[in-house]
């Protein structure tokens, strides 16, 4: 029979694997995409309150920060700062 502190420490081993397994939300790249996350959703903002709410390129800076977001859940920290700065070059370029 199974003692309870075997079953105790086989639990604790399957909860360390599946925690280990789930990236490194603290990471540098984590960090980069989040505050480039919260950078770019503000500057978005204050590109639509500037009138430029509707233009096309401030509308596919709203779909990359969507797809950024997902990628940050998923912890591809690349993807998300890849799509986060091409977000951010087309809310500078909202209003040109």
């Amino acid at each position: 029979m199974i003692s309870r502190a075997c079953l105790c420490g086989g639990c604790l081993l399957a909860l360390w694997a599946i925690t280990g397994c789930s990236g490194t939300p603290n990471s540098a790249q984590a960090r980069e995409c989040n505050d480039g996350l919260d950078t770019a959703y503000r500057e978005l903002e204050e590109a639509k309150v500037e009138g430029f709410d509707g233009t096309v390129n401030i509308t596919k800076a709203g779909s990359l920060l969507a797809a950024a977001k997902i990628q940050a859940q998923f912890d591809k920290y690349p993807n998300c700062i890849d799509k986060v700065n091409r977000a951010r070059a087309y809310i500078s370029t909202a209003g040109q």
